[in-house]
């Protein structure tokens, strides 16, 4: 009797762990089934490249958001352009589109093959990132009437020119400022030395 009981508490374990590695594997697969429509993907740090819509040069699918995390050294900033351009029109792009993002901030907001009123869309045009990450996005709504095909695009590392600074902002270094890739650096005039800062020029010792 007592291998009996025993024998059918292992049946009965056995059934349970298979009914848990079948609630696991719905689990998994509505999951998959939800973000089966977005991706992200986190560029590794290099200085160039190039990105494309889902199966450029080929239609790009519906209903699809894909998003490129690019970073660059600090020093640079991301400059972009694109070489292909075509993506439904809609009003203020709200449909399809390829957004582009840097510093917290949208730079464009990209649709259509030629600029209108109230639409973007890339033409010659470069775009440079704020600091040294570009968030590029691109969206595909649930249907398109006609067929289109994506985009292309380069990006390239570009040095800052930290020396630049607008008017309305306060000087990095006190006297001279020499940029460099990647960098920048102060010096001072005769008679002064700097600072530990690196960047303050103080009287000097006579």
């Amino acid at each position: 009797m007592q291998i009996h009981d025993k024998g059918f508490l292992l049946q009965g374990s056995e059934q349970n762990r298979l009914r848990q590695e079948g609630i696991r594997m719905r689990l998994f697969i509505l999951l998959a089934v939800l973000y089966s429509g977005v991706r992200s993907n986190t560029v590794p740090q290099k200085m160039y490249g190039r990105i494309t819509s889902p199966n450029f040069p080929k239609v790009y699918p519906n209903h699809k958001e894909k998003i490129w995390n690019i970073t660059v050294p600090k020093g640079y900033s991301v400059r972009i352009y694109f070489t292909h351009f075509n993506l439904e029109l809609s009003y203020l792009c709200e449909y399809d589109y390829v957004k582009l993002s840097s510093g917290g901030k949208t730079l464009a907001m990209l649709c259509g093959q030629d600029s209108t009123d109230t639409e973007e869309a890339p033409g010659n045009r470069t775009y440079i990132s704020v600091d040294n990450h570009l968030v590029v996005v691109f969206r595909s709504d649930y249907s398109n009437e006609k067929p289109f095909t994506g985009f292309e695009a380069f990006y390239a590392a570009e040095d800052i020119d930290e020396c630049k600074q607008p008017l309305d902002t306060k000087s990095l270094c006190s006297h001279h400022c020499h940029n460099y890739m990647g960098g920048y650096y102060c010096s001072c005039r005769v008679g002064y030395k700097l600072h530990e800062n690196k960047r303050t020029c103080t009287a000097g010792d006579n």
